[in-house]
Parts: structure tokens; sequence; C-alpha cells
């Protein structure tokens, strides 16, 4: 059954469900009057301040024990990041969206506005930079995301951002989408640095039933506390309304003078478009069914990530809090987002593929109410946080990712000069492409995409070029009439652009600056020569849940002959290193298979 509302007062967390029967009275009449006020004046209303009563009623309901929000006592600062999914460039109100983000919108007003911000195309391999503070290409995941079905995850000798934070005290939660594979128990959020999960372990699934069917049979539940199927919350909520309560109960159980590290992947605004219907009341004048879903599960969102930012300052995390928002990638307009006026979409190397809503809100920022255009990645969050949190990063580990905290805070350039978008050589090749047009550097068939200060390279086939303005948007999809389309069957494999003049890369200028494109082809040679093999497995048939008591999870169990066979050969391996040196190998198909090194 659909919720009323989407976020609302959070659930008596457990260690503090007692409480003294004098107080019950007052409890009641508090928590009526925030929940009044929310239902009378709108979540709208934050724009004029957070209420005193609101957070009061949140301590309240923790049983009147819940910190009042002052000086901190610890230095190292909590960490909120906040992730959406598929959120478009547009679609967040200081873009000029017709959406309205209300939250958002304060909440990058008060910080930095990040508005020169990359993440990836698709969901795995944000995640997985996210996590790692390194590029595709360092961690096999180059090609696609990883599928319900595959022996794959994030590759476990690597160590996660949770668990740096954990080595200087922090408590690591995690609440939200995982995607980052779980074949094999090890895989899991709680076997890589997070002390809780409550989740889904797929890309994708229904939100209130939390199924999820890869193929037509292959049909499994997705919901997981820590590490078992989360059967109690199966209660047809909204997952974006259930994340927000869970948020709620960590809060409202953490003691503040400890440091603690929040990842909040909400599942919104991926498709399936679902969203409680009173959202929908808001948009009926988008035309668009799939527009207007999708803007109603943003709103729902944005009223969440209110809901989380009051229990940040009324259970006394906020003043000591950095609050990171990002999307995954860009929006997808066959459903419902919008990237205008940047070219392409999510699943595209185009900029609005790329090119991510993002903005970091905190007490601690030196020069509040500004915007960054310095270069920033997704990457650079791994080693930026774990500095603020008093970390130490391993010589020995080659991060992609830079220390920006002070281009951010203080306005300072950035230590990034350049991107590798990525080199993906499993994808489709590009008809059109050859060495001849890569200048015996590149062959252009591959597909990539490299930024070095103001200019981008794309090669091999990008995804569809379109540019895909909001008029658009009839009652049967994006009109393509209205549409600017671009064919890639003209012969092309290889563009250049100056993002700086030109951000909705309208003017390739490959022909005019061919000295550019040597230089950075050659910059995507020496990427190459340092990339590991990619890691996309088959499929493997003892995935399905029907197997596994109707429950996506992990499935893989290794045969004990192979595993002492395995090891043997790892012993032998060892010996053979030390008498001849090192030697990579791989059970995978090599990344640089059919690619000249030169």
């Amino acid at each position: 059954m659909a919720p009323k509302g989407c976020a609302g007062p959070p659930p008596l967390p457990p260690a503090r469900a007692c409480v003294w029967p004098g107080k019950v009275l007052a409890m009641g009449a508090l928590a009526v009057f925030w929940v009044l006020s929310l239902l009378t004046y709108g979540y709208l209303s934050w724009g004029q301040g957070l209420k005193e009563e609101e957070e009061g009623a949140l301590r309240a309901q923790a049983g009147g024990e819940g910190p009042e929000p002052h000086n901190p006592a610890t230095s190292q600062p909590h960490i909120i990041f906040i992730l959406a999914d598929d959120q478009g460039f547009r679609d967040v109100g200081y873009h000029g969206s017709e959406i309205k983000t209300p939250t958002l919108d304060k909440l990058a007003a008060e910080g930095v506005k990040l508005e020169n911000y990359y993440v990836q195309p698709i969901c795995t391999p944000s995640r997985s930079q996210f996590i790692t503070g390194k590029y595709q290409i360092h961690t096999g995941l180059q090609h696609s995301i990883i599928r319900p079905t595959q022996p794959n995850c994030l590759p476990l000798d690597n160590a996660t951002l949770p668990q740096k934070l954990k080595e200087v005290g922090y408590s690591t939660h995690m609440v939200g989408k995982w995607h980052l594979g779980f074949y094999r128990k090890e895989c899991m959020p709680t076997r890589r640095g997070f002390d809780s999960f409550f989740g889904s372990l797929l890309g994708s699934g229904d939100y209130y039933t939390h199924y999820k069917c890869d193929s037509p049979g292959v049909c499994g539940y997705d919901l997981y506390e820590n590490d078992h199927a989360a059967w109690d919350y199966d209660n047809g909520l909204y997952s974006t309304q259930m994340y927000t309560q869970r948020v709620q109960q960590i809060l409202a159980s953490h003691n503040p003078a400890k440091p603690i590290f929040l990842y909040i992947a909400y599942q919104a605004v991926h498709s399936p478009l679902q969203a409680p219907g009173r959202y929908l009341e808001h948009y009926r004048s988008i035309i668009n069914i799939n527009r207007r879903r999708y803007a109603a599960m943003l709103s729902c969102l944005d009223e969440a990530i209110h809901n989380v930012t009051l229990a940040l300052k009324a259970y006394g995390f906020y003043n000591n809090s950095i609050i990171i928002y990002s999307s995954d990638n860009g929006g997808q307009p066959m459903a419902g987002g919008s990237n205008w006026p940047l070219r392409g979409s999510k699943g595209t190397y185009w900029e609005g593929g790329i090119r991510a809503v993002g903005f970091v809100h905190s007490p601690l920022l030196k020069n509040k109410g500004t915007v960054c255009k310095e270069l920033v990645h997704i990457t650079d969050w791994y080693p930026t946080l774990i500095s603020l949190a008093e970390g130490q990063i391993d010589e020995d580990i080659q991060l992609d990712g830079y220390d920006v905290w002070e281009t951010i805070s203080e306005g300072l350039r950035s230590p990034r000069v350049d991107i590798l978008h990525n080199i993906d050589p499993m994808y489709t090749k590009a008809k059109n492409g050859s060495w001849a047009a890569g200048y015996g550097i590149w062959n252009t068939a591959i597909q990539s995409a490299i930024r070095v200060q103001h200019w981008k390279l794309l090669t091999g086939n990008p995804g569809y070029g379109d540019w895909v303005p909001p008029q658009s948007f009839s009652n049967l999809g994006p009109n393509r009439w209205h549409n600017e389309r671009i064919t890639l069957s003209t012969g092309k494999s290889l563009w250049l652009f100056n993002i700086t003049a030109d951000p909705y890369e309208r003017v390739d200028l490959s022909s005019r600056y061919p000295g550019i494109v040597k230089k950075l082809l050659r910059r995507l040679s020496q990427f190459n020569k340092t990339a590991v093999p990619v890691r996309y497995p088959a499929k493997d048939p003892r995935s399905n849940p029907r197997l596994n008591g109707g429950v996506w999870g992990p499935w893989y169990k290794e045969d004990k002959k192979r595993k002492a066979n395995k090891n043997k050969a790892g012993r032998k391996k060892s010996k053979a290193k030390k008498e001849k040196g090192p030697k990579a190998r791989s059970s995978f198909p090599s990344c640089l298979a059919g690619v000249p090194r030169g």
C-alpha cells in the first residue's frame, strides 16, 4: 500500500524507545504538533529556516535525551554523503528546472555549488570511483555495470573509503543502493567497511515491494539489513521514505561526540517511475507522464533530504558536519530526466551523461554561498574526506583522486588538471574508427573520453548526442521533431571541444587543432598502459533467487577441491615471483587485447 507521504516522523529507535510515564503526554503533544506543522505548512516552508519546535519534537521522540546542537566534542567532522540516482543536470531548482527543490536550492545556496563537477555516465562506475578514489581502468570496471547474475564485485584488494574512516575511529553506516556486487559474502557492504547496511544490492527495483526481475523467471527480493534479507521491513513503504527513517534512527542513537560517516545512496530518481500520489498533484501541468512522475519522485527526495538535515540539527551533528550532495550520472530523457542545455544523456560520454549536480554544505566551509568552477571529479572525495577525517593514505596506493577541500572551502585552484572519463575496450567499436584517424597514436574505434584543462576529446562511439530541450516533452515522450539530432554515421570517430568556451559541445574543433588532438591522444595512450584487465564475466545460473530462498544475495561457493588447487597454485606463483620478479596475471580477458600499446 502506498504511503501518504514521503518522509514522515521517524519510528522510535530501539535504544531509546523506553521513556518515563510522565513524559509520554508531553512527547505525544510535541510529536502531534510537529506532524501538524508539516502538514499545514509543508516542507516548502523550510526555506524560511528550520523551526525550533520541529527539532525539539525529534529530540522528544528520542526520549527527551537528544543533545542540543552546540560545540562538537570531536575535531573530526561528521561526513554525510548523499548520492541521488539518475538526476539530470537541469533537474534542480537552481539550474532552472520547473521541478521544485527548495531543500537542495537552500543547502546549495548556503554552501558551495560545484559547477564543473564530473561523475561517470552509469551507476556502478560512479559508485566504485567514489568508494575507492580510482578510475575504472584501475579496478577492472571499465565496461558497463555489475549485473545481478554476474560473479563480479568491486575488487577485494581495494581499500574502501569506509574502511579508511574506520581506522581513525569513525562509525560507518550505509543506507540505500549498493550496486557494487554481492556474489560472494566478502563483497557485501558490511565486509567492505560499513558497520551497518540497510538497502538494496542491485541497481534498481520496485520502490514499494523491493522486488527485481533481471529477466523472465529470474526475480527476487532485494532489501537487506546488514547481511540478511530484511523481510520484516516488507510493509509496502516507499524506499525514499524508508531510507530516510533509517537515517533518522541512526542519528538518534549515535553519540555526536564521536565521528560518523553516513553514505545515503537513494534509489530515486531511477526508474521504475513510482511516487506517492500526493506529490503528483503538484505537477498536473506537466503533460508528459514520465516527466510528471519523475518530478514527483524528485520532490519527494527533496523533502527527504530536508528531514535528514532536520535530524542532523536536532541530534547535535549539524555544526560539525559536512554534507555532500551528488548525482551518480546524467538524466535519461526517456525516463523523465533532463540535462538541457547539455548534450547527451545517461550512458553517454557527452556532458549530459557525466556532468553532475553537486554541492557541499557545511558550517565548516570558509567561503559559504559561493560557486566553484574548478575541475572536481567523483574520485576526489576519497582523499578529500580521508584528509578531513585526519586519516592516512598509504603511500604505495596509486589514487586517481585529489584532495580538493581547499579548492571547495577557500576558493583555491584545483590540483586536478585532467580527468580520464574512461577507456572501454569492450564497447561496440566505431565502424569508422581507425589508427589512421588517431594519427597512429590511438585507435579511434575504441570508446574513450578524456578532459585536459579546457579540452575534451572523445573517440569511438560516445553514445547518442542529442540535445533535448524541456519543451520537447509531449504526452508521448520526448518529441523527436523538436530535438536537435546528430547522426553518428557520418564517418566521425573523434571529436574535440573547448568545454570552458563551449560547454554544450556544439563546435567540434578536432580538424582545427590537430596538435591538441595529438596531445590528448598521447595522454590517453599513457593512461591505457596503466589499465588492468576488464572484469565482466558471463552470468552464473546459480545466481537465480529461486535457488536462494527467493532473495537476491551471495550465491557463489567455491569448490573445496578447486580452492585447494588454487591455494597450491598460489603458493607456487608466490615462490616463482620471488625468483623471477613481479608479473601481472589475470583470469579475465585483457582490456588491452587488440589495442597496441604504442
